[in-house]
């Protein structure tokens, strides 16, 4: 088995910021995939504001990134990036995969692009770790987790919920502190858009507990006009 670097890091309100640090300074050997533009299909209208990939779109991207059916991946990045690349190969069929800290590396860095050599990805797409907003209407029996900050939990004022809010009966992990208690019981995990969520799978998968992801998140629930509620 070989082993492949990736680089995900990114910002929600600068697009650019990700491959910008990507050519200053990576793990060598590393590629780099965008959020945004590449483990996301922002064609894709009504899904929120990062629809998944089709798996088709995620072999090819996968493939260029040197991911084959013998590469072990190791993912690294912010705001849920690397988690979001994890989710998606394992969603793809691809459990060879693992999340670190860049502050934990103590190898050498160096910039600039590197030289991938494509492989293929043949993507087995998962069906039973997704759930969709209809699906999650009027389900009582299940755990679900908004992992935003506390203040758009709350359903305050901010620039990107719209409106403010979460989903009716959802309790707060946020993705950017310690992981909380939650219930036993089926687990879904959503954010604003299918990114940060994915970094509170990864710890429930991590504590041996099996999850789903609602892909849409609060901008797609918020968008179909659905209840929510605030406080």
């Amino acid at each position: 088995m070989r082993y492949q670097f990736v680089d995900c890091r990114w910002d929600l309100t600068n697009r650019a910021w990700g491959r910008e640090q990507y050519l200053a300074a990576h793990i060598p050997g590393a590629t780099f995939l965008d959020t945004d533009s590449e483990l996301s299909d922002l064609s894709i209208q009504g899904q929120g504001r990062h629809p998944l990939p089709s798996a088709a779109a995620f072999a090819a991207l996968a493939g260029r990134a040197g991911i084959g059916p013998d590469t072990f991946v190791i993912a690294y990045g912010t705001m849920g990036g690397a988690e979001r690349l994890w989710w998606l190969l394992r969603h793809f069929g691809h459990d060879a995969c693992a999340v670190i800290e860049l502050a934990a590396w103590r190898g050498p860095l160096r910039g600039g692009e590197e030289v991938i050599t494509p492989v293929v990805f043949t993507p087995r797409e998962r069906t039973d770790d997704t759930i969709s907003a209809q699906e999650l209407v009027g389900r009582d029996d299940l755990v679900i987790v908004d992992a935003r900050t506390p203040s758009r939990f709350r359903g305050e004022p901010n620039p990107i919920d719209q409106p403010p809010g979460r989903v009716p009966g959802a309790i707060n992990s946020p993705w950017n502190e310690p992981a909380r208690d939650v219930p036993a019981g089926e687990l879904v995990a959503y954010c604003g858009s299918g990114v940060t969520a994915c970094v509170v799978l990864h710890r429930a998968h991590l504590a041996g507990r099996d999850a789903k992801l609602y892909p849409g998140g609060y901008s797609d629930w918020s968008k179909r006009g659905m209840p929510t509620e605030r406080g």
